[in-house]
């Protein structure tokens, strides 16, 4: 198992149209052995969108994590006094957080469990979804793609034709990307 004794925040933001595609993908991290500690945005956790009930993915997430998720700024700020985290993944990481954590700004539970866990010098694992990615949040994602601890999931452009700035990271990168992040790399290419 590659993940064998690996403690792995996973926090959801409003990116609501990845989660179907990345709740697989937590069951994956569990499968290779890591402990997952779920973490959602006030909106993750209380939004019922076109993509979904809160409630199903709620129970999802903690079905297969076998733990309640964490969905408050004070139950997050713990994770890094007590070394709750040994990688953090941010899948999907909203343009609205991108800017946020390029600007320390802490005012939800992701962004407090993001910065609780930097304080370890641990690996943050970002996942990029947002509609204006190659527009108003390509300053703030040039930022966090020069931070220390910060690596990104291989992205693309969405769709070209119809959202021409929109960017999206591929799910199917997100054990590889934790693999290496780990090991303080960046995996290549970023950009797919």
């Amino acid at each position: 198992m590659l993940l064998e004794g690996k403690k792995v925040g996973f926090c959801l933001t409003g990116s609501f149209c990845t989660f179907n595609n990345v709740i697989p993908q937590i069951s994956k991290l569990k499968k290779e052995g890591a402990e997952i500690i779920p973490i959602m945005s006030f909106n993750s956790y209380n939004l019922n969108t076109k993509f979904g009930d809160a409630e199903d993915f709620i129970k999802q997430i903690e079905e297969i994590t076998e733990n309640k998720i964490i969905h408050t700024i004070e139950d997050a700020e713990p994770i890094g006094p007590k070394k709750m985290t040994d990688v953090m993944v941010i899948a999907p990481c909203s343009g609205n957080t991108i800017g946020k954590l390029a600007h320390g700004i802490t005012d939800t539970p992701v962004l407090m469990a993001a910065k609780s866990h930097l304080r370890n010098e641990n690996p943050l694992v970002i996942a990029i979804s947002t509609n204006d990615g190659l527009a108003g949040s390509a300053e703030n994602i040039g930022k966090l793609l020069n931070k220390k601890h910060t690596f990104f999931i291989p992205f693309r452009q969405d769709n070209p034709i119809t959202k021409p700035r929109s960017l999206v990271f591929d799910a199917n990168y997100i054990l590889d990307t934790i693999l290496k992040a780990v090991n303080n790399e960046q995996i290549q290419p970023i950009i797919l």
